[in-house]
């Protein structure tokens, strides 16, 4: 049967230093030279990913942005992009405007992410900024005039990003699921700790699972192997035909998954897929 393996990169098949192994790097490279389809499926946008992958061989695009685009490394090509419907956009910013929730805006044009910022910058705004702006694949605009321009033609958006106190963006994302916001959103803790929530919102189809079934189509596979960690990844595990879990996972993906390995920490992705592959 032919399988086409999804991995999430953090807490996943990357090590806690957010690096692959070289004995991750080459059992990949050994796999898919030998024909096995293998991608990632990730939040993280081409900046950094691209550098996780640069030793790599990869053959099928990377899903990323938790799947508001396919993005293919080579080529540095994006397809199948979900872009935000601009009335969408508009009354998203409205609400976080009246509850004076600051967002990034996400715009993807010609090949390059272009990012803007409304609202008054925090400190940690202001250093999420600093450690991404030395990217040859996005691009920040701070200016009054570009954030205007933003504001007034919000076309081809494919996420907010808000970094606020944890009350703040729970209360703007309950708001803006309690009035039906044609938006996929997402609320959840990273490494800023419980006391910062972060509140995303995509295009109501930029999901990974629908990135999966998608890429499962193109390459012809006949079976969907996924491996997560966390929250995000519940509804890519649901879409797959065998959903894996890691050690490390967090108890709601343990608690849904068809298999459990063992953790990130041990190469456990790479050890299960060639487990399955000498079968």
């Amino acid at each position: 049967m032919r399988n086409l393996y999804v991995s999430d990169l953090d807490g996943t098949l990357m090590q806690p230093d957010a690096r692959l192994s070289e004995f991750a790097v080459s059992s990949i490279n050994r796999l898919v030279e030998s024909g096995t389809l293998f991608t990632v499926a990730t939040a993280r946008t081409p900046a950094t990913v691209s550098s996780i992958l640069e030793n790599v061989e990869m053959r099928l695009p990377a899903i990323v942005m938790t799947g508001a685009a396919l993005w293919t490394p080579r080529e540095n090509v994006y397809s199948d992009v979900k872009y935000m419907e601009p009335a969408t956009v508009r009354r998203l910013l409205d609400i976080y405007s009246a509850k004076d929730c600051p967002s990034y805006i996400y715009t993807l044009v010609n090949g390059m992410i272009d990012i803007y910022h409304v609202g008054e910058m925090s400190e940690l705004a202001i250093r999420f900024m600093e450690e991404r702006k030395n990217s040859s694949y996005k691009r920040f605009h701070l200016s009054e005039a570009d954030t205007r321009k933003i504001l007034d033609d919000p076309e081809n958006v494919i996420l907010l990003y808000s970094m606020q106190p944890t009350a703040k963006t729970r209360s703007v994302y309950d708001l803006c699921v309690g009035e039906g916001v044609d938006a996929r959103m997402q609320f959840y803790h990273d490494i800023y700790g419980e006391e910062i929530g972060i509140l995303e919102a995509f295009s109501p189809v930029a999901t990974k699972a629908a990135a999966v079934r998608n890429l499962a189509r193109r390459c012809g596979a006949e079976r969907v192997i996924a491996f997560g960690d966390n929250i995000n990844d519940i509804p890519m595990l649901k879409a797959a035909d065998i959903a894996v879990a890691m050690g490390n996972a967090i108890p709601e993906v343990k608690e849904m998954a068809d298999v459990v390995i063992g953790p990130n920490t041990d190469d456990s992705v790479v050890k299960f897929i060639l487990e399955m592959e000498s079968r």
